[in-house]
């Protein structure tokens, strides 16, 4: 029998595990990882049609305010400089995002910034007494007034989180920002772009020199590697594991359910069209439609590509055999996360990691420093 012994077992090739795993293999630790899915990089796998990058799973614009992140992304693609300025459909209007100059002025015909801070002043709705908001609704209409709120928030977050407004907590929406410029960059943050070569070349560099196993399911490849030393076959084993899948299923439920949402994307291949919208990416804020966003992926890149390649963005409650996209982080899912935890912590030698390890929404920025800060404390605990 031939036993393959790594240092660590990370179970899943996402930005998180692939971070991790290159930062702790470059102090000389072997790393064995391994996906469920048939593909590295987890929710920003790229593929490529006719020169075309595919977001195959959402939209992921990189942008950060961390110079160290953006050094460290660095070292592994070249970005271009693409700007998100992305656009928004309410029946036949069209809007530009973020909430800016160019979107008061389409909404209510006005010039200056003064005049769209007193129309959304008039439209404010304050709680009697300077009571809290009990729901969104009243949060938003405390923001932003109705016509903001009716338009470009009410039908794409009910869309989005699959229940009305009024059965949403306030605290999703703590702040709008609006602003009276007429700038169109939807982010704030000096540092930003997508990776020319695309996300999925990142992690391909990323994994250099780990063993990885796609296709390969947690549980059943305990139990395979198990049955192989019992049978005295070849086998892999490892002295610690970094989980970043769900940690709920982790412990096999047994706490009961965390709540996620899902995402079902669309892509529709149109190889005659030149330009399908003109947009990276159009939000469609009414209810009745049901996807959220159409994506034209060629747009992040300035055009470049034969044809084009739109998705549209479905969003879903999560079940069991669908892909959790994003944690419901209200008060009854923290709650039950902090006894996951708690059971986490007694688990000796397993690591968790990344949005389901961690049971929280991180943007590709925050993800690259979380999984930073993971290996360094490996990397110390090990000298």
């Amino acid at each position: 029998m031939i036993q393959r012994h790594f240092d660590y077992l990370v179970v899943g090739a996402g930005l998180f595990g692939s971070v991790f795993s290159h930062e702790v293999m470059r102090q000389g630790k072997s790393c064995l990882v391994i996906d469920k899915r048939p593909c590295v990089a987890g929710n920003i796998y790229t593929s490529k049609v006719r020169g075309i990058h595919v977001h195959e799973f959402g939209a992921h614009i990189f942008h950060t305010s961390d110079r160290e992140v953006w050094d460290y992304i660095n070292q592994f693609a070249r970005f271009n400089h693409f700007v998100n300025s992305p656009m928004a459909v309410y029946k036949e209007e069209i809007y530009n995002l973020p909430f800016n100059m160019n979107t008061f002025s389409r909404l209510w015909g006005i010039k200056t910034p003064e005049e769209a801070k007193a129309k959304v002043g008039s439209q404010v709705v304050s709680l009697p007494g300077g009571k809290e908001a009990s729901n969104l609704e009243q949060q938003a209409l405390a923001l932003v007034g109705r016509d903001i709120y009716e338009k470009l928030i009410k039908g794409y977050t009910e869309k989005q989180w699959g229940r009305d407004c009024v059965e949403l907590p306030a605290f999703i929406i703590k702040r709008i920002p609006l602003r009276y410029t007429y700038d169109n960059n939807y982010f704030t943050d000096p540092y930003q772009g997508i990776p020319v070569d695309g996300y999925t070349a990142i992690v391909d560099k990323l994994l250099e020199g780990a063993k990885v196993l796609l296709g390969t399911d947690y549980r059943n490849f305990c139990r395979e590697q198990e049955q192989c030393r019992e049978q005295g076959k070849d086998c892999f084993s490892w002295d610690k594991v970094l989980y970043t899948g769900m940690i709920d299923e982790y412990f096999d439920f047994c706490l009961g359910n965390l709540a996620y949402r899902s995402l079902r994307f669309e892509k529709e291949d149109m190889p005659e069209v030149d330009n399908f919208q003109g947009n990276a990416v159009v939000n469609y804020t009414e209810r009745e439609i049901p996807y959220t966003r159409i994506i034209e992926h060629k747009h992040f890149q300035f055009g470049e590509g034969e044809g084009t390649v739109v998705t549209r963005e479905y969003p879903a409650d999560w079940e069991p055999g669908m892909e959790p996209y994003y944690p419901v982080n209200d008060e009854a899912n923290n709650q039950l996360f902090a006894k996951y935890q708690k059971l986490a912590q007694k688990e000796k030698n397993v690591l968790f990691g990344g949005r389901l390890g961690q049971y929280r929404y991180y943007d590709m920025d925050k993800v690259i420093k979380a999984a930073l800060l993971m290996a360094q404390e490996e990397i110390r605990s090990t000298v």
